[in-house]
């Protein structure tokens, strides 16, 4: 397998070569040279040759000696909301983790969810689709819950490298990402497209009506093939860990050190809750909430902890993948290669099946390449011509794009699978036996599925 990734990589290595060096009628010698370098950075993501981390640093050094993009271009990913979303999530995982709330929590869903395996991984997903309805960010999602689950697998006995541990894993990584495409506010590409949808077209995106189109068929169903596969897959059998536990004495009540970092959570959560109302970004309510739980004589986390807690080979690779999409968009890249596809698919009104899916595979085809948040930046401007190809309305058309960009075959496509697949250490191909057959199910099934469904409610 090791033999394969590398003839992929060097066969792109050597594309790259020729993109640069080589005159391109189609795109221009910048948009050349970022197609060749997107694209080898994106095998070094895919296939876990070397280091996520070292995959970005690569792309930031040769994205600045051909001068594809300014520095701040380049680099915005540093400064981005998203890098301190991550920063806080490790801290507030580190604080749930240190004040012992996670094990308390595993042990009282020990009790709920270890009667059988699948059982458990339902069990996480209901967990975290019910965050989603109430907390705004992905990542924040993971953050939160991902000590709790990871504590209620060593309970289930559970160890590194075992079935269970990483069915586990990927549980609580894909639920905490993949139903929150089908809620307005629950993922950043939904975000992006409806702030553009707004600005371009003045166009509201209502909870409601997003809901509606998205959640029966993105949300729930594909939940439930999600979570077969992982059964499927990754079925294992809970081995409760009772002889230690015995010797130990009986559960004393809640300190006020863990009755603080309780508060701090319960205020943490209420302001990304109320996030509509007060305008705050979660990265920095998690902010605020990463100072108290550092704070001394008072929080849980103190110097040692942080110095363990804060992954910066996350922070790399976080402001590479933000990177990626900033590129793409500053050489217009993007743009070039959706009007490509425009040319290429059968689009005409009249033929509204083939046109949706025509528009589900353009939106699918961009965010491999920008990145699942570039699908929106560079489709929605898109979103009128497209309209006028098609007969269907720029309602339809904004729509499609949430197929397309909720439909991952990589994990380097989503910050929060990678970040997920990082922190909880498992492999590529791990994740990969899930997005592969997943992505497959989709085009086949649920793609279909999604469109009679929108049909039945008038939206076509």
């Amino acid at each position: 397998m090791q033999t394969y990734k590398k003839i992929i990589v060097a066969g792109l290595v050597a594309v790259a070569i020729a993109l640069a060096f080589y005159p391109q009628s189609l795109m221009t010698t910048e948009q050349a040279r970022t197609l060749g370098l997107v694209l080898v950075t994106l095998s070094l993501w895919a296939t876990a040759l070397v280091p996520a981390y070292l995959a970005s640093l690569i792309f930031f050094a040769v994205a600045l000696l051909f001068k594809l993009a300014p520095p701040e271009v380049v680099f915005s990913g540093f400064h981005s909301s998203a890098m301190w979303l991550i920063f806080s999530g490790f801290l507030i995982a580190a604080g749930v983790r240190t004040a012992g709330l996670s094990e308390r929590i595993g042990e009282s869903l020990q009790a709920r969810l270890s009667h059988s395996f699948a059982l458990l991984i339902f069990g996480i997903f209901g967990i975290a689709i019910a965050l989603t309805f109430v907390m705004p960010s992905s990542l924040g999602r993971f953050f939160l819950l991902s000590p709790i689950a990871l504590a209620l697998a060593d309970k289930l006995g559970f160890t590194q490298d075992t079935k269970g541990r990483t069915a586990v894993a990927l549980a609580t990584t894909f639920a905490c990402h993949i139903p929150g495409f089908a809620l307005l506010p629950s993922n950043v590409p939904n975000l992006v497209l409806a702030g553009a949808a707004q600005t371009i077209y003045g166009l509201d995106l209502t909870y409601a009506q997003y809901m509606a189109l998205h959640f029966p068929i993105l949300g729930i169903v594909k939940s439930l093939i999600t979570i077969a596969l992982i059964l499927y897959f990754f079925r294992d059998t809970p081995r409760p860990v009772e002889s230690a536990e015995k010797d130990k004495p009986a559960r004393t009540s809640l300190g006020w050190r863990q009755r603080y970092v309780i508060a701090v959570l319960a205020l943490t959560l209420a302001f990304w809750m109320t996030d509509t109302f007060h305008g705050i970004n979660p990265a920095w309510i998690g902010l605020c909430a990463s100072i108290a739980l550092l704070m001394p004589g008072l929080g849980t986390i103190g110097p040692a902890e942080f110095d363990k807690s804060v992954n910066f080979g996350v922070f790399l690779f976080m402001a590479g993948f933000l990177a990626v999409g900033a590129v793409v968009n500053a050489t217009g890249l993007g743009i070039v290669i959706a009007h490509g596809m425009e040319h290429v698919l059968p689009l005409a009104p009249g033929q509204d099946f083939i046109n949706f899916l025509s528009l589900s595979l353009m939106a699918f085809v961009v965010g491999i390449i920008s990145i699942l948040p570039g699908v929106p930046a560079v489709l929605t401007p898109m979103a009128s011509e497209l309209s006028t190809l098609t007969g269907l309305s720029v309602m339809t058309v904004l729509m499609t794009q949430v197929i397309g960009f909720s439909t991952i075959l990589f994990p380097y496509q989503s910050a929060p699978l990678m970040v997920g697949m990082q922190v909880t250490e498992q492999p590529v191909r791990n994740m990969m036996k899930i997005l592969f057959p997943l992505t497959l199910i989709t085009a086949f099934i649920l793609v279909p599925l999604d469109f009679f469904w929108w049909k039945l409610l008038s939206f076509m």
